[in-house]
């Protein structure tokens, strides 16, 4: 079995107190079954605690958030599960967050979730990645598909981290690539990966985008300021390279389940044009990006389908949009 991992991801560390935002402010903590049998069955303060505000959920267990906080956040930034039982008392969500997982039988792909400061700190920087072989894993994806995947992700990682063109056009390019990579997926061979684009004059707008995402649902406050200001589209800043590279990293071959590619790059790419059109600081505003969105997954599916036909996330508005620059 083939491990990767980003080269940063064993010297991840919490910031606890010291984090700027909080994985346990705003979000709802899922509880999973072991641990909420266990501070259930608590004596003390702390089993009644948490006994107010266990509520059972569609998979378990949740915390219920109180003042847009989880009850069990104290004020000095610190868990009072934590500070009271120990780390291993923490539910398995408390416990490997912000660390993604992604599991293919014999290829297991390690990573930290955006939505963290401190993950987003590491990504918004230059990073490789670290190999490891143990033994297990059987293979579960189909070989040919996976392999594409595997071959197409490299290709596009190479062209957005070496090419010379404004980030612009490299995204563009990239959203053209990913039909071509779809094609081979679907059966004729993959074509090399062409940097060349159509010399035609292509308009975008990103005003629709604004009133498709605030019908999403909104986790803070700030979020929905951001959106309500409705920026207009500004030119790709290069900074954007680190959340594609993020994006294609976490994403693309998750196309191996469903054999779409397009609409997981289409994705990408509209976060990546929301989040530069935001501006502001390109971390804090990928992070909260990733809060609002890839942590919720009623937000990510939402957007998966709109790509297919929502007039704001058309090929020809995206491309425009990206071209402008």
């Amino acid at each position: 079995m083939k491990i990767v991992k980003p080269d940063f991801y064993d010297r991840f560390r919490c910031l606890a107190g010291a984090c700027p935002d909080s994985c346990c402010h705003e979000w709802e903590v899922d509880v999973d079954n072991e641990a909420a049998a266990r501070y259930l069955a608590l004596d003390g303060p702390l089993g009644e605690r948490l006994r107010q505000v266990l509520k059972p959920s569609e998979e378990g267990y949740s915390m219920v958030i109180e003042n847009r906080r989880c009850p069990m956040w104290r004020q000095d930034g610190l868990c009072q599960i934590q500070a009271e039982l120990g780390h291993d008392a923490l539910c398995q969500t408390c416990q490997t967050f912000p660390r993604l997982r992604h599991d293919y039988g014999d290829y297991v792909e390690l990573g930290l979730e955006l939505s963290c400061p401190e993950a987003a700190r590491l990504l918004f920087a230059p990073y490789g990645f670290v190999e490891e072989t143990l033994p297990g894993g059987e293979q579960e994806c189909d070989p040919r598909l996976f392999a594409l995947l595997i071959e197409s992700r490299a290709q596009a990682l190479k062209f957005l981290e070496s090419s010379p063109l404004p980030m612009g056009k490299k995204l563009a390019v990239l959203l053209l690539y990913a039909y071509d990579v779809q094609a081979a997926l679907d059966g004729d061979k993959l074509l090399p990966l062409d940097d060349s684009l159509p010399e035609v004059a292509l308009s975008g707008d990103i005003s629709g985008f604004y009133p498709f995402f605030r019908k999403l649902e909104i986790l803070t406050p700030r979020w929905l300021q951001r959106l309500d200001a409705a920026p207009a589209a500004r030119p790709c800043r290069e900074e954007l390279g680190y959340l594609m590279k993020y994006l294609i990293c976490r994403y693309w071959l998750q196309a191996v389940a469903d054999g779409e590619l397009t609409v997981w790059v289409k994705f990408m790419l509209v976060a990546c044009l929301l989040v530069n059109a935001l501006g502001g600081d390109m971390v804090t505003t990928a992070q909260l990006f990733s809060k609002e969105i890839e942590n919720d997954p009623d937000n990510l599916d939402a957007i998966l389908d709109a790509v297919y036909s929502e007039e704001p996330f058309t090929d020809s508005n995206l491309l425009g949009l990206l071209l402008q620059n």
